[in-house]
């Protein structure tokens, strides 16, 4: 788990957003009791997730290719 932290805070990083590692964690503490408490949002966590992943990943290709053009 400590691993997918940095990498979020990482990917977070890139786009010009930080976010302190205890915000992080509560943020993760909430979400992983959310699931708990309603089985129902595992689906809506994962979602989100997943698009706030994609873009992060699309922006790091584009800024890349950008600076590769330059």
């Amino acid at each position: 788990m400590r691993l997918m932290a940095e990498i979020v805070e990482k990917e977070l990083r890139k786009i010009g957003v930080t976010i302190s590692k205890p915000v992080l964690a509560v943020i993760c503490i909430i979400f992983g009791v959310i699931v708990i408490a309603w089985k129902e949002s595992l689906n809506l966590i994962v979602g989100l997730f997943l698009i706030l992943e994609g873009a992060l990943i699309l922006t790091d290709y584009l800024e890349i290719k950008k600076q590769q053009q330059s």
